[in-house]
């Protein structure tokens, strides 16, 4: 399985009516120089200097931010990702409006982002309709009668984005870079991750009661009775539950050798007799399938056992369920109501849904990312943004160069190995030279419903056809106006969009220290990525290949486990702490990756004079104040649980601190001695 492993949470796209910011009135923002004359990128508001930058950096750094920015009420969390965004979506606010009201070329991608984001907008031809969008998808489930039946629907399900019983999709070949083939991964659960369903902590027990009083209200509000609904809810959990306890945990999930299992449609008949992979490859258009990638076979070998185990009336409440779930947003205000009551309030701990202008403009991201983006980056990423960028990418990219030559525990054939893994590296910034062809997608403002359809049809039927075929290596997995960045094994990639190349993370104006720690960082985060406990196991053509000599690999998993160990101490809320295996490749990425931003930093300053003191700040000091603005961030405590749950990502706090304290550079940098708690007894240190 293709992993893309990403700077900041991607919970964000899972709960959909979170994604951003809001930049209200009473509200600072994390500004760059050029908002500040005489500015050198770091607001000095920002600090506490109650808090001492040995004992709590992060306190130290952000606690004036921090205090000065409460989340606003529709948000789960309020950050420098966040904030950006936000500015990000006020531009295409502005881009969809004005193609919402232009007189664009029928099929142009104007017309398309316009129509959508309009259909999206009108609230009063959405609330008229009803639920009568969905009533043909629901006769279908109700006209189920047999377990081919109930195939033949999740097919057509699948095919609308409606990820029931399982998920199926295109994916290159872990074993041959080249190729894209079909794969099958476990799926089809309502709550975020497995656990939820199998802890027994009374809070795991109050989210599933709230989870199935959820489900009941949304099967009620398609006309169920009360006693009726609750019942179905109760048939709903003890078949996720099933589904849950057979599927892999989420740190198996991030180790590739447990996740490809390629196997012929005889060998899928063994582990699934009861489901007809002829007929469901024929029904997703490619019948010629005769090998794919199974990411969990346990989890088929149970699901295949419950198909005719549970009765047919209990799939039925299942799919009709799973199909109201997914398409709640785009119906009536009752529905996106009681999603976001949940969602939203349960789940994240957001007061309030954020206005709908908001909504549509995500929604219009997701589907027609590329034709919104197009206009995005015309009017606000200029080309020498990406000139400035790719110069750092090359300066962080020379210091991991430098620093292989030198590691004392690895050896010389697997230095060499990652060497060239390093030298093989593509580098993409601000946006893909070859641009999606939204041709074939009807796009129009008469119902925002079958937009919504028409969209993930054309999606779905976009990633099917690469299988068979050679991997396009020019695709983007992030739209250009997404504030994130990632790193992509199997292609040995690292990728950032425009979105991001903005303040707080990079500003042409600010000092060059502030930049290293932010935007260095980032991209050295994405660098280190290819060689953490996951890209490790990649060669540079992006290949799942054990490169490593066995002593070699023996150090590096060891240290490693410093790091594990270290965020396995952190506490999230109570007795909840951050899993430091699911964390393990986050955290590996963000040592790593202020390790070689700081070397390249240092670098930069060969031959130059000494750049003085800013507001009685050294240079190295600003660079690690850098580093922290990045992650400035305030979070409800039940999404900072959601997070710590579910996700591969610390929390910011951790993030912002973690790393930091096993650098000897920031000890030096800020007078830190041994016994002070931004100085680890035991560092930990791989590159």
């Amino acid at each position: 399985m293709s992993k893309r492993f990403s700077l900041a949470a991607g919970i964000v796209a899972f709960i959909g009516i979170l994604a951003v910011g809001l930049a209200g009135a009473g509200f600072r923002t994390l500004t760059g120089a050029a908002d500040k004359p005489n500015s050198w990128g770091f607001d000095t508001a920002n600090l506490d200097k109650t808090c001492k930058p040995c004992d709590d950096f992060y306190q130290f750094a952000m606690g004036g931010w921090m205090k000065s920015n409460p989340i606003p009420p529709e948000y789960s969390s309020w950050g420098s990702f966040t904030q950006l965004a936000d500015k990000n979506h006020q531009n295409l606010r502005q881009i969809l409006e004005a193609a919402a009201s232009a007189k664009a070329a029928p099929g142009s991608n104007e017309q398309k982002i316009g129509d959508f984001y309009a259909s999206c907008m009108d609230t009063a031809t959405i609330d008229a309709a009803g639920t009568k969008p969905i009533e043909p998808d629901l006769a279908r489930i109700a006209s189920i009668k047999t377990v081919a039946d109930l195939q033949a629907v999740t097919e057509y399900l699948h095919s609308q984005g409606i990820g029931a019983l399982f998920r199926f999709n295109s994916t290159q070949d872990a074993k041959d870079s080249t190729q894209v083939i079909g794969a099958a991964f476990q799926g089809g659960l309502g709550l975020p991750e497995r656990e939820y369903y199998l802890k027994e902590d009374d809070k795991s027990k109050q989210l599933r009661e709230a989870y199935t009083k959820h489900v009941a209200k949304m099967l009620e509000l398609l006309g169920d009775s009360a006693d009726q609904s609750a019942a179905e809810a109760a048939t709903i959990l003890k078949i996720e539950t099933a589904l849950a306890t057979a599927s892999m945990k989420n740190t198996d999930l991030r180790d590739p050798d447990k996740t490809y299992h390629k196997m012929m449609l005889a060998d899928l008949k063994t582990i699934t007799p009861n489901f007809s992979w002829e007929a469901y490859f024929k029904a997703a258009g490619h019948p010629e399938l005769k090998e794919i990638n199974v990411g969990q076979p346990d989890f088929f070998k149970a699901l295949d056992t419950r198909l005719t185990a549970t009765p047919i009336a209990d799939w039925k409440d299942y799919l009709r369920w799973h199909l109201v779930n997914a398409v709640a947003p785009g119906l009536p205000e009752k529905f996106v109501a009681e999603d976001f009551d949940f969602r939203g309030k349960t789940l994240t701990g957001a007061k309030e849904i954020q206005p709908r202008w908001k909504r549509c403009v995500q929604a219009t991201d997701r589907v027609l990312g590329e034709a919104l983006g197009q206009v995005y980056v015309q009017k606000y990423f200029p080309p020498e943004a990406k000139a400035r960028a790719l110069e750092m990418v090359h300066n962080l990219i020379a210091a991991l160069r430098d620093d292989l030559q030198t590691l004392p525990w690895m050896g010389p054939e697997t230095r060499k190995q990652a060497t060239a893994k390093l030298e093989a590296f593509a580098v993409k910034i601000g946006y893909t030279d070859k641009w999606r062809d939204y041709s074939v997608l009807k796009i129009d403002r008469r119902s925002y419903s079958e937009n919504q359809v028409r969209g993930a049809e054309f999606d779905f039927a976009r990633r099917l056809n690469k299988i068979g075929k050679p991997v396009d290596r020019t695709e983007w997995g992030m739209t250009p106006p997404t504030v994130n960045a990632y790193n992509n094994s199997s292609m040995n990639e690292i990728v950032f969009p425009a979105g991001i190349m903005q303040p707080p993370f990079y500003d042409p104006k600010a000092d060059d220290a502030v930049n290293y720690g932010g935007m260095g960082a980032v991209i050295g985060h994405e660098i280190t990525h290819g060689f953490d406990d996951h890209g490790s196991k990649f060669d540079g053509k992006g290949n799942l290949k054990d490169w490593w000599s066995p002593e070699d690999l023996k150090n590096f998993k060891a240290r490693a486990a410093c790091v594990s160990d270290q965020f396995d101490s952190y506490v999230v809320d109570g007795d909840l702490h951050e899993n430091g295996k699911l964390v393990l490749g986050e955290s590996i990425a963000d040592l790593g990756g202020l390790t070689i931003a700081y070397a390249a930093y240092e670098k930069s300053l060969q031959g130059k004079p000494r750049p003085p003191d800013k507001d009685g700040f050294t240079p190295e000091q600003r660079f690690f104040l850098g580093w922290a603005q990045v992650w400035g961030s305030n979070e409800r405590i039940e999404y900072a649980r959601l997070l710590a749950n579910t996700n591969p990502h610390p929390l910011p706090r951790f993030r912002g601190n973690g790393p930091l304290s096993n650098m000897a550079e920031f000890a030096e940098a800020f007078g830190c001695k041994k016994g002070q708690a931004m100085v680890r007894e035991q560092a930990c240190k791989i590159w």
